[in-house]
């Protein structure tokens, strides 16, 4: 699995990372372990996530959190999160 994550500030990409994991292991456990790679990477907390998020990744396997799902507060418009291919 390949996971894109980026930072966006006012239509431009700040920060992006992609993330590989050829391990076995369910879906849900990547998704976590990417995003919590691409958080610490970062230098992030992790997001929370909102139902709206959730079946926005449900629906396209594509999400971005705002800064509203932060606890902390950020510097840039949004995170995006998205799975570029799966085992």
């Amino acid at each position: 699995m390949r996971i894109w994550g980026k930072i966006i500030k006012n239509n431009r990409i700040l920060k992006d990372m992609v993330i590989e994991n050829p391990e076995d292991d369910t879906r849900t456990h990547k998704i976590f372990d990417a995003l919590e790679t691409l958080c610490y990477n970062f230098d992030l907390s992790k997001p929370i996530w909102l139902d709206s998020t959730v079946s926005d990744f449900k629906r396209h396997s594509k999400c971005r959190f705002y800064p509203d799902n932060f606890i902390d507060s950020v510097d840039f418009d949004f995170l995006e999160f998205e799975v570029l291919d799966e085992d």
